[in-house]
């Protein structure tokens, strides 16, 4: 069988930056373990694959390692194959997911994803994340994801992980994002999931259905530009919107081939 691969950059206009994610179509859906050895063989943060149902199209992702509950970036990036490789007419594409229905929006050239708040709350730190961590955050929050709030932009920048510790954590489909104000933009982050093939993900959509509730009302503000200060680096643009956030980005499309599964 041969089916069509494509390889987004997500959250940049710029190549080799943002987050690349796959993006598969397909006609039908097949066995959950070839569309595993398919994400493993990509190599890399996710796998999206959609079938188109007519009206929405059914979207789901997947790491090297598991079927996620929900992607940002491979979200984004399944939008972008769907308008700029594959010429969909409509400027709104509607998305049936783990997460229930998403949208994306293209605007200005931005992809808008209306994506689910998951605002976090007060929470003890593990020993195992505390031990691993070369600073101690001055926040411990956590919805999905553990959320680690720090004193300053440079010390996210100087975040160092002994994964040793931190790979014994079991999260599930969650991981760790810390977070502080920035110096040119309102709120930064990095993303750490334990035990994964990519350890630090390079821009990571779903962290920011937390990360916007909660910097919006630490701030003061709805509108947010936020930096994922990841060696690839990728920039969004959020809205807070009480149950519901709004993550806006870029992507550019990185290559266009076929893939073989016999």
């Amino acid at each position: 069988m041969q089916l069509h691969l494509y390889q987004i950059n997500a959250f940049t206009d710029r190549l080799f930056s943002g987050n690349p994610a796959c993006v598969v179509p397909l006609s039908e859906w097949l066995p959950d373990e070839l569309l595993l050895k398919i994400a493993k063989e990509n190599a890399v943060a996710e796998t999206a694959f959609f079938v188109d149902m007519g009206y929405k199209f059914h979207l789901r992702w997947f790491t090297p390692e598991m079927e996620m509950d929900l992607c940002g970036h491979a979200t984004l990036a399944a939008a972008h194959a769907l308008k700029e490789i594959r010429k969909y007419s409509r400027n709104t594409i509607i998305f049936d997911t783990l997460s229930g229905e998403l949208k994306v929006t293209v605007d200005n050239g931005k992809y808008v994803l209306d994506l689910p708040s998951r605002n976090p709350v007060t929470t003890p730190l593990p020993d195992l994340l505390k031990n691993s961590l070369n600073i101690q955050p001055q926040e411990i929050l956590k919805a999905r994801d553990f959320v680690l709030v720090y004193n300053s932009e440079q010390e996210v920048r100087d975040i160092q992980i002994d994964r040793s510790q931190f790979d014994q954590l079991d999260l599930g489909t969650g991981g760790v994002v810390v977070t502080a104000k920035g110096t040119a933009c309102h709120f930064v982050s990095r993303f750490f999931t334990p035990g994964a093939s990519v350890f630090e993900d390079p821009v990571t959509g779903s962290a920011h259905c937390s990360l916007t509730p909660y910097w919006s009302e630490k701030l003061g503000k709805n509108e947010l530009t936020a930096m994922q200060l990841s060696e690839r680096g990728g920039r969004l643009f959020c809205r807070n919107k009480d149950q519901r956030v709004e993550v806006a980005g870029s992507a550019r499309t990185y290559s266009i081939g076929k893939l073989f599964t016999d």
